[in-house]
């Protein structure tokens, strides 16, 4: 008797199994899967991206399969010297033995928002929190207690708190009537904010914003920057200017963004890089708007953790004493450089895009579009020559010339099959695994 057998699709062997097995068991005992959006399987090539790290020294991680990669999302940002760095790693293994935790305060509280104060020019007083979410949340709360206005006038990205994130696709469970008091104006575009104060007279206390990879534009009448207009016109309207540094603070320069651009925000918002990986933020700023933190409620048991403290002491005497900030400049331009010339020579619409020590990756359709295949052929092509890109390409202070000149020979190599995949009409065919999703965050 002849028997109809049905084809089966042979299942394809994974490439990586001990990633593919924790993600397994984390599917079904963590909603979402992962504890930071950001870093789920989702905003990789899945298939070919290892979903699990286990280790890092310097600038390379190993995945829990033993795979080696140069790593450029670095943690989304706050690997700022290195991983497992020296200096780093002993000032928190000698605190750990000391306490990490106390019935009462601790000396590093004030000798670190001391250290602060010398090298960011806002930073008359300081406040620490663990995440950047918490600073910018409790900015948003001073400004509101120091103006008595409710709203606010917004721009990039600001952490997953209510205020902010109601005006995001991820709003579910927050009050609809949130958005009421959010305000969203352009990046370089001055004009956009000075509308929302004359539609909103009296109303708005807080300009919140980031700085983006790009440059703010010069004003040609005053000569003012956006950065520095931007705080003219919320002054001039009552409301105070707050700059979220949570990603460029100890990157742009020592002082920040703020310093780079001249500009002496009212409160500022740093995290990440302060503290080379550790969990520690900083809200900063004049002394008139702080002291509302004497009755605005910011306290949480761990703000005082001697650990981040210890680790962002270390840090920023790092950054002081050693050239950190020019190396990160410098490899990342010879990185943009090496790359984006080569794409240009191949007539591809690709590059890295930012500032050297802070960038992104852009690669376009025919249309002039972003295309998420694209970058996703990019990202496939250059994760199997050991580079580990995502969305933000940050430089270290522990990557070196080697890596830097392998990572651009393989982008190279990469670019070719992505030149390759456009040229056939069917870029989709090149991709082994499956796409990068969609990520909401966007960039005013």
């Amino acid at each position: 008797m002849k028997m109809n057998v049905a084809h089966k699709e042979e299942k394809k062997v994974s490439l990586f199994p001990a990633s593919d097995a924790l993600w397994e068991r984390a599917e079904a005992i963590i909603p979402a899967g992962t504890q930071t959006l950001s870093k789920g399987p989702n905003q990789f090539v899945m298939g070919v991206t290892p979903k699990y790290l286990k280790k890092g020294k310097g600038s390379h991680v190993w995945d829990v399969d033993g795979n080696e990669y140069i790593d450029y999302p670095l943690a989304l940002g706050p690997i700022l010297l290195g991983y497992d760095y020296a200096a780093v790693s002993e000032a928190v293994i000698n605190q750990v033995r000391e306490g990490t935790t106390f019935t009462l305060m601790h000396p590093l509280e004030v000798e670190v928002a001391e250290l602060l104060s010398t090298v960011i020019p806002s930073a008359e007083m300081v406040r620490f929190g663990k995440n950047g979410a918490d600073v910018t949340s409790a900015a948003v709360k001073v400004a509101r207690a120091a103006t008595g206005r409710d709203h606010i006038a917004y721009c990039g990205y600001h952490g997953c708190q209510d205020w902010y994130a109601v005006v995001t696709p991820r709003s579910k469970g927050i009050p609809a009537i949130l958005k009421d008091y959010m305000h969203a104006f352009e990046y370089n575009k001055i004009e956009s904010l000075e509308r929302l104060f004359a539609e909103n007279p009296g109303k708005i206390g807080c300009v919140i914003m980031e700085v983006p990879g790009t440059d703010p534009i010069i004003d040609i009448k005053t000569g003012k920057n956006f950065l520095q207009l931007a705080k003219e016109v919320a002054n001039k309207n009552g409301a105070l200017f707050v700059l979220d540094e949570i990603v460029t603070g100890f990157r742009y320069s020592l002082g920040g963004a703020q310093k780079y651009y001249s500009v002496v925000p009212d409160l500022a918002c740093f995290g990440k890089g302060m503290a080379n990986g550790f969990a520690i933020s900083a809200l900063v700023g004049k002394k008139e708007f702080m002291k509302e933190l004497n009755e605005v409620f910011f306290s949480m048991t761990y703000s005082g953790d001697t650990i981040g403290l210890a680790a962002a002491r270390a840090t920023i005497t790092e950054l002081i004493e050693k050239p950190v900030i020019k190396h990160i400049w410098d490899m990342g331009e010879v990185l943009h450089n090496g790359i984006n010339s080569f794409a240009e020579s191949i007539d591809l619409n690709f590059r890295i895009y930012g500032k050297p020590p802070r960038g992104g990756i852009s690669a376009r359709n025919a249309s002039g579009e972003e295309d998420l295949l694209l970058k996703s052929v990019f990202l496939q092509e250059t994760v199997k020559r050991g580079i580990l890109y995502g969305g933000p390409v940050f430089v270290s202070y522990s990557h070196t010339e080697k890596d830097i000149k392998k990572t651009i020979d393989a982008s190279c190599e990469a670019l070719k099959v992505l030149k390759k995949a456009i040229d056939s009409g069917d870029p989709a065919s090149f991709l082994e695994g499956e796409p990068v999703g969609v990520v909401f965050r966007q960039r005013n």
